[in-house]
């Protein structure tokens, strides 16, 4: 499909119209790809957008007004749906999704969502992601949406993955639970503390052997990945969001960081949609904005 380009004096940025992904952020003054390569043999993605699921739901379906519907991919649907372009800037890309007849079946709702990527007025180093879902409909409309960027971590004989941090501004502690990895659903009722020095913490080499770690209650509205002389190289800003996921896969050169708007069913779950964990509303004929930032330190 069709990649999109905006670029500075700074970055390179492109965007496909598959799922309106962002698939590269390319750094000019340092002479690198800041964003997970999507190599296949390890995690086929570089930062897709999940919607109107994230997450799994229990057993592959869910209930909605009584009625049973499937859903056996993990994050929903638009992450392998191909966007509209409908607009194109020097400094921004917009694209949209919209509810049809195939989406129906499986997602009883007139949805509409468009997806932003620009490049912030205050700071060129700064990519902006934006969301405006609408619901076309006449009924409330039930979703989660998130993002799921996978930014790389050079690698060279000096250092390795373990060297960097994980930052956490202004936090002397932070909890987070974790997913049954048999079924890819939450226990919300194990929590677990992230020891924190001077805010930050080694990407420990197993720190993701149980998988993503889903930190809730709008805890974070800063994550920093630090290089090992402790200097920020990507900073996300996601204040109000609820959850925030961190993952990587095995020893992987990447780390995703993943502000979220709902997460993935508690384990066991067998209730309907409206009461699903992180569950948004949208009324009738209304829509929602939500953004987040990216900041690709030099």
């Amino acid at each position: 499909m069709a990649e999109h380009i905006i670029e500075n004096d700074y970055l390179k940025v492109t965007i496909e119209d598959k799922g309106a992904e962002l698939v590269s952020v390319y750094d000019k003054e340092n002479n690198e790809e800041r964003i997970w390569c999507a190599n296949p043999d390890v995690w086929n993605r570089h930062a897709p957008i999940l919607f109107p699921f994230v997450g799994k739901v229990n057993n592959g379906v869910y209930r909605y007004n009584g009625k049973e519907y499937e859903m056996k991919t993990q994050h929903g649907f638009a992450r392998d749906r191909k966007f509209e372009l409908v607009a194109e800037t020097e400094n921004s890309i917009s694209h949209c999704l919209k509810a049809d007849e195939e989406s129906l079946k499986i997602y009883p709702f007139d949805f509409e969502l468009t997806v932003t990527h620009r490049f912030s007025a205050d700071n060129p180093r700064m990519v902006e992601v934006e969301w405006e879902v609408k619901n076309n409909g006449t009924d409330d409309m039930y979703y989660s949406i998130g993002g799921h960027p996978g930014f790389a971590i050079p690698r060279d004989n000096r250092c390795s993955r373990e060297d960097y941090y994980l930052e956490f501004p202004e936090k002397a502690f932070a909890h987070y639970i974790l997913i049954n990895q048999s079924n890819g659903l939450a226990y919300p009722d194990e929590s677990h503390p992230l020891v924190l020095n001077k805010n930050a913490c080694h990407i420990a080499r197993n720190m993701f052997d149980k998988d993503a770690l889903i930190f809730e209650n709008s805890q974070l509205h800063t994550v920093r990945i630090l290089k090992p002389d402790r200097t920020p190289f990507i900073s996300l800003y996601c204040a109000g969001f609820p959850y925030v996921g961190i993952w990587s896969k095995g020893e992987a050169d990447f780390v995703c960081i993943e502000p979220w708007y709902g997460r993935t069913d508690n384990d066991g779950f067998t209730g309907e949609l409206k009461d699903k964990a992180g569950e948004c509303k949208l009324s009738a004929n209304n829509e929602k904005n939500i953004s987040y930032g990216i900041e690709f330190h030099k």
